[in-house]
């Protein structure tokens, strides 16, 4: 028998607990009927369009997304409006949303820490802990094998999905590096923290110009003054660092719920297309 979508709920929760969750945020069951079976799942970061409509497609009954949907306000859901069109498509097919945000980057395996696992960093702990030392917000570890700045972007180039906007640095091509700071996601918010400011580098989406000229000039003022700066700054795509997360998101579902399919949308869904260099 068939999991209903309160048992994938309650297993969403498990292991991503709400409790994690930051305040401001709007995780678990965004749409559909509690009891409704489940035997096929999508996940993706992104409830846009086009991973709707790949769910519907593919007749899965759930659509598990990173990002929550209705996170603002929201006056109205009609279906000329792109969230009431998202939503219409899946009451319509019968597909449920769920969103594991927040909740999911703070865990031992969430987004910040696969990132990290898929980089090599090794003695990872977190950027901000939470009461469990375990858990919390980013990841700060060591490179088995110190490398250069330029050769670290490189691997990311690597490791990422390919998008528009690539990868941009801040910092001496050849500057050593061994200790990476990380954060999936937008992560401007920690560029204070003293494990960002120990760190050779730190790797994080959507930078914006004041704080991260803020904290190169800090770097290069702490610097003179000690002879050490603050961390070189390396901005990669929102979606694709939270994408890295979803394959293994999708084995512990897995694991969670013997015999329901559980596969991984591949649609990128950041929002660039194309970009002119100078």
């Amino acid at each position: 028998m068939s999991p209903t979508v309160a048992d994938v709920n309650a297993a969403v929760g498990r292991l991503w607990p709400v409790a994690g969750a930051e305040p401001w945020d709007a995780v678990g069951l965004i749409a559909g009927d509690r009891e409704a079976p489940v035997s096929s799942i999508l996940l993706a970061v992104d409830a846009v369009l086009d991973t709707v409509r790949e769910a519907v497609d593919n007749k899965a009954d759930l659509l598990l997304v990173h990002h929550p949907l209705l996170l603002r306000g929201v006056t109205s859901v009609a279906s000329e409006t792109y969230k009431g069109s998202v939503l219409t498509t899946l009451i319509r097919a019968r597909c449920a949303l769920i969103a594991a945000h927040t909740n999911a980057d703070v865990v031992a395996t969430g987004t910040s820490a696969t990132f990290a696992a898929k980089l090599g960093l090794v003695n990872q702990r977190p950027i901000v802990p939470a009461a469990d030392p375990t858990r919390g917000i980013g990841r700060i570890g060591e490179l088995e094998r110190p490398t250069t700045l330029g050769r670290l972007a490189r691997t990311l180039g690597g490791l990422l999905p390919a998008t528009a906007t690539g990868i941009r640095v801040s910092g001496d091509f050849d500057a050593s590096i061994t200790t990476v700071a990380l954060c999936g996601g937008a992560g401007d918010t920690y560029l204070s923290e003293p494990a960002v400011l120990a760190a050779d580098v730190y790797i994080t989406s959507d930078l914006r110009h004041h704080p991260a000229s803020e904290a190169r000039e800090n770097a290069r003022t702490s610097g003179l003054s000690s002879g050490t700066g603050g961390p070189a700054l390396i901005d990669v795509s929102h979606w694709a660092s939270e994408w890295l997360w979803l394959d293994a998101a999708a084995s512990e579902l897995r694991d969670a719920l013997p015999g329901v399919t559980v596969t991984v949308s591949e649609i990128r869904t950041d929002p660039w297309d194309f970009v002119v260099t100078q």
